[in-house]
């Protein structure tokens, strides 16, 4: 099994998601987060004065999934959160040991 977290542009979101569902990816947990890479952040300028805003809203997706399952979804995610611009995200795989279903005691894939 595999845990993929990507990280995106907030506006991406129902677009990916979409895709995911797509494939039959049901099983997400998404969270708001702030950060910055390469984009460093920008300047604005509120009542006069400029400041700098250098952790930026992005939303990180986490799912588990089949090892097979793994290059579809990341030929999918891509391409529905690529915008081709600089604080498009990134993706992030590993491995996971065990999965169990808390309700009915199901291991491994049977757990997803």
């Amino acid at each position: 099994m595999k845990k993929v977290e990507a990280i995106i542009q907030p506006y991406k979101l129902e677009e990916v998601k979409a895709a995911l569902q797509g494939i039959g990816i049901e099983g997400l947990t998404i969270m708001e987060v702030r950060g910055h890479g390469r984009q460093k952040g920008h300047t604005e300028v509120y009542r006069g004065q400029e400041y700098r805003v250098d952790l930026l809203p992005k939303v990180m997706l986490h799912t588990v999934i089949a090892d097979d399952k793994l290059p579809q979804l990341l030929e999918v995610l891509q391409a529905a959160a690529r915008t081709g611009k600089i604080g498009d995200g990134k993706i992030f795989v590993t491995t996971v040991e065990e999965a169990i279903r808390i309700r009915n005691g199901e291991r491994g894939d049977a757990a997803l």
